[in-house]
């Protein structure tokens, strides 16, 4: 996944009301760009350091520019826009990264499923081999040498985490694939000090069935794409 057309390069001021942030460009000046991140962004905030930004040419947009990535105090890249792991996801699935997720004809986004409403983020299907439901969540927490999912508390995860475990015992396949956003990170486990529900919930899904992956993010400021699979502690 390149950036096209590049991205530009700020300074972090803050970030506020959680979906606005505020940078300074190179020429001294102020502007405010759209945070495409829900969650707490806990130690994803570095205030003094470079941030980049992608450009919609969309004039209907209130705030034309999004946040895409942040440089940590250790020189470490994240990537803010949590919307770009589907489709990081998608991407490594075509191009055979993903080797667990291999053999499938088709596949599908944002596909309405389950008892609580929810729609499933990719939805793999073969003749052959069957259904396979996809739920993609971006790992950005790093706390001592490790990375944690959720960020916060988060009712939502659990919910999708209780849609996957319906859908094996509805004899399908699914997954849970974590998409890590930072390049710090080289394995992944449920933030227990966080989200102890989230984290017994995760354990319930694996032991029922539910398959747990997660892959890491190559970052640059030029593009993104998912590189190679990392330990996940369920």
């Amino acid at each position: 996944m390149l950036f096209s057309p590049p991205l530009q390069q700020g300074t972090l001021i803050k970030r506020y009301k959680r979906f606005l942030a505020d940078i300074e460009l190179c020429d001294g000046s102020q502007i405010t760009i759209h945070c495409p991140n829900t969650g707490s962004m806990r130690n994803c905030l570095f205030p003094g350091e470079k941030v980049w930004f992608s450009t919609s040419d969309n004039p209907k947009r209130k705030y034309p520019n999004t946040w895409e990535l942040a440089q940590t105090d250790t020189g470490h890249l994240i990537g803010i826009n949590t919307g770009r792991a589907n489709a990081l996801a998608a991407e490594a699935i075509a191009d055979g990264v993903i080797t667990e997720l291999q053999g499938y004809s088709q596949l599908r986004r944002e596909v309405k499923y389950g008892n609580e409403n929810s729609r499933i983020d990719l939805l793999l299907e073969d003749a052959r081999l069957g259904r396979c439901y996809i739920e993609v969540k971006s790992c950005t927490l790093l706390e001592q040498q490790q990375g944690y999912f959720p960020d916060a508390v988060s009712t939502r995860g659990q919910k999708h985490l209780r849609e996957l475990i319906e859908m094996v015992h509805l004899g399908h396949r699914a997954v849970l694939l974590f998409v890590v956003q930072h390049s710090g990170i080289d394995r992944v486990s449920a933030a227990k000090h966080i989200d102890p529900d989230y984290a017994q919930q995760l354990f319930q899904a694996h032991q029922a069935g539910v398959e747990i992956l997660a892959y890491c993010t190559e970052m640059s400021t030029e593009g993104l794409h998912l590189a190679k699979s990392c330990p996940v502690s369920v």
